[in-house]
Parts: structure tokens; sequence; C-alpha cells
């Protein structure tokens, strides 16, 4: 059956200029942290635009396009109206197109996918929906692979971390570890069509085991984290990929800190910033940084925590950059103070823990519903170690209002110690009523 080509989009191509592809991303992604949004453009979406395959932008790409050409429309852009795209001639077309082992969808079909999950509230729709639960697909003839199963093993990265951000990961795990078989499954199985392809498969490969290794970390599957955060390391040793490494001993630091292994922590985000101090993101050796202060307070260690969090505003004064990863969208000023707040708690020093945290929740989106309630319940038990109980429990009560959207063991595990915590102070109606409401939430 004959399909529609995609037509260039003349329009946009006209618009970039001069600039080259990868010049024009960063322009997109410094548009949009204008206007407070968060996209992750790259040359690579740049080159679909142009060649049509995105005939009409998600919501957040509309509105830093609009931005850069104040005046012109999204048909003055070159794209198509989104009623003509989501409307029923768009259904037919898509449904007369055989869906491919591993899901690949654009987008504007993501935008879609998003109000679906959020509607929902359960990760495994999300998950079905976003293709990323389908089986390991056959290498081709000769055992090669090539975009297609490149541009697939990225988009299940990208996927797994919109919904991991907005809802945490419990439900999320089990689905996303089978895209991460696959690009091993092809990596083992066969070569690449291009040196290209393999790099990126490499780089693909090694992103999503640190996405699952994420979900299995926040899910409390530790052993499970410890395991992918090693299985990604070893792959961008093999790669001499040091934005991969970085981003591997990045999490390592935080699970060791998370396990109570605090040397190994400090360890690990040391040999992150060395991994990194070549890649030109203050912001990613901002949280390296970070990530050693914690282990530092761990520790116990007053001197190095204070030197280390010194260092890691510093760099995190320079600003964002065009060669910040796009695995660190979610590191802005409320993720500072969080993690600052965590520094502070572990050195006993409430008042102080409970100040950052409570700019960590009054900064953050509040789309961002997994992170904003690991900050409520964090300033929850900071409030409650300090002797606060009754603001501690309003703060209780705000993680409560979250929970149903939000999925996440750790999330659970912070509220168990607050409530914990309130227990003794029963004699107050405010922490009464939210250990009874907390009670009735985890009634099976």
């Amino acid at each position: 059956m004959a399909t529609s080509r995609a037509v260039p989009n003349l329009a946009f191509r006209r618009l970039r200029g001069q600039r080259s592809p990868g010049e024009f991303a960063a322009a997109v992604r410094r548009a949009a942290r204008e206007i407070g949004e968060q996209v992750a453009c790259d040359a690579r979406y740049i080159g679909r635009v142009e060649s049509g395959e995105i005939r009409c932008p998600n919501y957040a790409y509309e509105r830093v396009f609009l931005h850069m050409f104040p005046g012109l429309s999204l048909t003055d852009l070159g794209f198509v109206a989104r009623e003509r795209v989501r409307g029923r001639g768009a259904r037919a077309a898509a449904a007369a197109v055989p869906a491919p082992q591993i899901t690949i969808r654009n987008d504007e079909e993501s935008d879609v996918l998003r109000r679906a999950f959020m509607t929902s509230g359960t990760a495994t729709v999300a998950a079905a929906s976003l293709g990323i639960g389908g089986a390991v697909p056959a290498p081709r003839a000769g055992g090669r692979f090539g975009e297609a199963e490149v541009n697939a093993v990225e988009e299940a990265v990208r996927r797994i971390r919109l919904f991991d951000d907005r809802h945490g990961a419990d439900r999320l795990y089990r689905m996303a570890a089978e895209p991460l078989r696959t690009a091993y499954a092809l990596l083992d199985a066969g070569t690449a069509t291009r040196q290209s392809a393999a790099d990126r498969m490499q780089a693909g490969a090694g992103e999503l085991a640190l996405s699952v290794g994420w979900l299995a970390h926040d899910s409390g599957r530790l052993e499970d984290a410890r395991s992918h955060y090693a299985e990604a390391l070893a792959t961008a040793r093999v790669a001499g990929d040091p934005a991969l490494e970085a981003h591997a001993f990045s999490n390592a630091s935080f699970l060791a800190r998370d396990e109570g292994r605090f040397r190994e922590a400090v360890r690990a985000a040391q040999a992150g910033q060395r991994a990194g101090k070549h890649l030109s993101s203050a912001r990613l050796l901002s949280l390296l940084t970070l990530r050693e202060a914690g282990g530092w307070a761990g520790l116990g260690d007053r001197a190095a925590c204070e030197e280390a969090l010194g260092r890691a505003h510093t760099l995190f004064g320079r600003g964002p950059g065009d060669a910040d990863p796009e695995w660190m969208s979610f590191f802005g000023e409320p993720e500072l103070e969080a993690l600052e707040a965590q520094c502070w708690s572990a050195l006993g020093d409430w008042s102080r823990a409970a100040r950052h945290a409570h700019r960590a929740t009054v900064l953050q989106d509040p789309h961002f519903t997994r992170n904003l309630a690991l900050y409520r319940v964090q300033l929850a038990a900071d409030l409650a170690r300090g002797g606060s109980p009754e603001e501690a429990a309003a703060a209780g009560e705000r993680v409560l209002d979250l929970l149903d959207d939000v999925q996440s063991g750790r999330i659970r595990a912070l509220l168990a110690e607050t409530v914990a915590l309130l227990a003794p102070h029963r004699d107050s109606a405010a922490v009464t009523a939210f250990l009874a409401r907390r009670a009735v939430l985890e009634t099976p």
C-alpha cells in the first residue's frame, strides 16, 4: 500500500539561514530557557523538522518557536495546522502503516500521549502507549542495525525520563527494562550500517542503562540499580565516551550515598568530575560537586562539605550552556536547593536543611510532580527532626496530595520516616490528622 512521503519544510530551513543544524538547535535551547521551557533540541531534531518528518511540533516547541520568531504562526514556520495532524485523516493514515518492532513516535504524537498519561494516572498505560515494553526485534539480515534502531533507543531514553520526572518509577521499571535488553541485544548480535550509528547505539544503550538504573534506584531496587549503573560505566569505558562516563559516576555516587557508602560516594563524584572536566558544562560539574558534598556530609566532614558546596555554587552561577547534557534538564535551582538541603540534613543542621528544602518546593515547576513530592517530603522530615511537628505535618499533607500521581518507593520510604518522627506528637491535632489520613491512604 502506498503511503504519502514527508514534505520538506523549506520555510523552516530558510529561517535557519547560515547556521548549522547544531548551532540552530543551541539557539532553540537558549530561547527555551528564556521563557522557562525545557526542550531537548539537537541537530537531529532540526533535521527531522526540515525533512518534514515532524509535521507539527508539540506545545513546548511551539511556544519556543513562536518566541523565537514573533509575529509568525505555525503555518508561517512551515508546519501543518495541529487540527489536521491530529484529526480523523491523520489517525487513518497512521493506522494504515504497520507498527515497527520498536515503536517510534514523533514529537507531535508524544504530546498527545503525555496528556493521556496525565489523565490516566498509570505508568502501565504510559509504558504501553510509548512503546517501551515491546519485544526485542530480530537483527537485520547479516546482524546489522542502522538509524531506525538507534532512533528507537534514543527515543526510549527520552520517554522514560519524561514520565519518571513527572510520576516516579515503581510501575514503570519492569517495562522500561525491555528496550534496554533490545539495545544490548542489537549491540551484541550485529554491526552498524555506519560508524556513526555504532557510536550512537553505544551511547544510547549506556544512557538507557542509566535511565533504567534510576528507575530501579527510585523504586528501592538498589542492587538492580547498582548493576545497571555498572553496565553503563563499562559501556562508557569501551566507547571512550566521557559524557556517558560522567553521567554514570554521578548516578553511582548518588546510589552509594543512599546506601550509606559515603567514602565511595565521594570517590565516584570526584571520578565523574575528572571525566567531565573537558566537556565545557559548568552545570554538569556543579552537579557532580554537589554529589561529592553529599558524600562528605554523610562522613560528617562539615569543612569538606562546605568547601564542595562553595565550588558547586560557583559552577552553577556560571549558568547553563549549550554543552549541558540532555539528561540534566532536571538540574535547575530547585534541585540545587534540594541537594544542599540533604547535605545540611546529613550534618544535623535541621533548620538550615528546612530552609533550603522549602526554597526547593517554592521554586519547583508543579508539572514535575515527582520532584515536587520529593522536595516536600524532605522538608517535612527536616521540620520534624528540627522540632516543628505541626509544620512538618502540614508539609506531609501536601505530599499526600500528590501520591495519586507519584509512584516512587524513595518518596514513600521518606514519608514513612516522617511518620515515625511525628508519631510521638499525636497530642497535636494537625499531626493526628496527618497520621490518620496517611494511614487511610496506605490501607490496601
